[in-house]
């Protein structure tokens, strides 16, 4: 008997280390393609307009200038892109250390998904099913196309996937320490630096402000928990610090820039103009009392009529959800937002002010079409398909440093870099790759790949609608399903930060701005994982309990 368990713990530990040989060889290869998919493009990076609100700070202050706000953009990625080019001196180095912190990314996915198993008492998916599951993950993110060439722009979204990889890993952490072990150094420890990642994350990219939020929700338990008093007082103390490391910074460099004054109300009022239109008719035609004159709101009014007809005109497949374009009459050089500016003479202040007159006061009288707006750009996100992923196999880069060079080749940026020779040898090479043919393709020998997405993508909204109603049936059951509380929040959790994001830029812009979805494929692969393995967990549990019933004689649980 002894000799029989001490063979089948042998066959077992040999069995263990077979798999891990094989776990570890399989997630070599995977970060070993991720890096040479990565290094084998030019790594000099990709401009598009927006880049120079991000690049403009940095190349100000390398050539002698202050360090301020351009474009109404916050410091804290411009910020990052001054460090890399004064400690390198080289445009390649964005890529690269946006490469870097893309595999880093990848690396926290697999820490997070195997801290995650700790909220399911006694795991029916056993830990090879597990850990395959979960390197499936990491693959998925590391080789798809798209996370690659993130990584080669000049934008926030390069690093964006890192940011929110620490975010999830601090949340389960937190979770863990807080609501499982009880550890509570460690828990104050991971609430504060979660609060600084969320608070650094809205930083970098306004569109996950409501997510960061949201993130950030569960500490509130902690001060709830009685006799934890100072670790009350510790976490608040890092709160308020982490906020005044990334606010006031941010607060003292926008002081001049104009910009971040009118961006946010004038995209409010130009992505609902419709609205906006219709509500100025509706007040001019019943003379309703307002805090401005009729004659001022008469040529606003004509004047918005105008420009939405001329932006169909422009361009007619600009934002078919919005049945105008948005940034013509944002942008144009005679859009309605200059005409604004002119007819309030310049008064930035009181031009904000109408601005969110307006947008409120469609919210007051026109609450079902605004809600109707906001319900149509939600559903860009998830139907058919989920836009978060790409399942593209190749996207054309020659092109994009061709747009490079244009976005970069006005006269006010050019005057600006040609003080900087490290970006006139970026400006040069990028004119030689704007002449090449290139290709991100993925590899022939990768073709699970763009299919993966592809069934990720078409299977996410029914993976949500399946484990929120697996989530509802484990909270309001007892005794069976008990184990499963924890993941299925967690499942509900990690869902909902994508809806904050989406619902925050269906709020405010539009959904159709593809890089708003895409930005999140990091959180929606996460969030879609976990519900799987919430699914299966469910579904195994169910197949043995049916099984256990079948098998049990009949009358054996009767009592006398």
């Amino acid at each position: 008997m002894i000799a029989q368990l001490a063979s089948n713990q042998s066959f077992r530990l040999r069995e263990d280390s077979l798999w891990r040989l094989f776990y570890w060889t399989l997630l070599a290869l995977v970060f070993a393609g991720a890096i040479w998919q990565r290094f084998k493009l030019p790594l000099d990076p990709i401009a598009d307009p927006d880049t120079w609100g991000y690049l403009s700070p940095a190349l100000r202050k390398l050539t002698g200038a202050e360090f301020g706000h351009t474009n109404g953009r916050n410091f804290v990625y411009p910020g990052f892109v001054f460090l890399v080019l004064r400690l390198f001196a080289d445009f390649r180095a964005i890529t690269i250390a946006q490469h870097f912190l893309g595999l880093l990314a990848g690396a926290v996915f697999l820490l997070t998904w195997k801290r995650a198993r700790i909220f399911v008492p006694n795991p029916r998916i056993g830990r090879v099913a597990h850990d395959l599951l979960g390197l499936v993950g990491a693959a998925i993110f590391l080789l798809q196309w798209q996370t690659i060439v993130f990584e080669k722009d000049i934008r926030p979204e390069g690093i964006c996937a890192f940011v929110v990889s620490i975010t999830f890993y601090l949340l389960i952490q937190f979770l863990a320490c807080f609501f499982l072990q009880h550890r509570r150094t460690a828990t104050v420890a991971y609430a504060i630096a979660l609060a600084f990642t969320a608070i650094f994350l809205a930083s970098i990219k306004p569109s996950f402000g409501v997510a960061s939020l949201f993130v950030l929700s569960p500490i509130i338990a902690l001060f709830w928990r009685s006799g934890w008093w100072w670790q009350k007082v510790w976490f608040s103390l890092g709160f308020v610090f982490s906020a005044a490391v990334l606010f006031l910074p941010e607060h003292f460099l926008s002081r001049n820039d104009e910009m971040s004054r009118t961006f946010l109300p004038t995209t409010l009022f130009v992505f609902h103009a419709e609205l906006i239109r219709d509500q100025l008719a509706n007040d001019l035609a019943k003379n309703v009392s307002l805090p401005y004159p009729r004659d001022r709101l008469e040529r606003l009014y004509l004047a918005l009529r105008t420009e939405i007809e001329k932006s169909r005109t422009a361009r007619q497949y600009a934002y078919h959800s919005l049945g105008f374009d948005a940034d013509f009459l944002m942008y144009d050089s005679n859009s309605i937002a200059v005409q604004a500016r002119r007819e309030f003479r310049g008064d930035v202040a009181a031009l904000c002010a109408f601005y969110r007159f307006y947008y409120g006061r469609i919210w007051e009288k026109r609450p079902l079409q605004v809600l109707a707006k906001v319900a149509r750009q939600m559903q860009i996100f998830y139907l058919p398909y989920c836009r978060a992923y790409d399942p593209r196999i190749s996207r054309k880069l020659g092109g994009e440093y061709q747009y490079s060079v244009v976005s970069l080749s006005d006269p006010i940026c050019r005057k600006v870099w040609m003080g900087y020779p490290p970006a006139v040898d970026f400006m040069n090479r990028t004119e030689e790759l704007a002449r090449r043919e290139l290709r991100f393709r993925q590899p022939l020998l990768l073709p699970l790949i763009p299919i993966a997405v592809l069934l990720m993508s078409i299977s996410y909204s029914t993976a949500i609608a399946v484990a929120l109603v697996l989530a509802v049936i484990v909270a309001l059951t007892s005794g069976r399903w008990r184990r499963l509380h924890l993941i299925a929040a967690l499942v509900v959790f990690s869902f909902s930060f994508n809806a904050a994001c989406c619902l925050e830029v269906a709020t405010i812009t539009s959904l159709e701005l593809r890089r708003y979805m895409t930005v999140q494929m990091y959180s929606t692969l996460l969030a879609q994982l976990f519900g799987l393995w919430f699914i299966l967990e469910f579904v195994v549990q169910m197949w043995a309990c049916r099984r256990q019933g079948a098998v049990q004689p009949t009358g054996a649980g009767d009592k006398p």
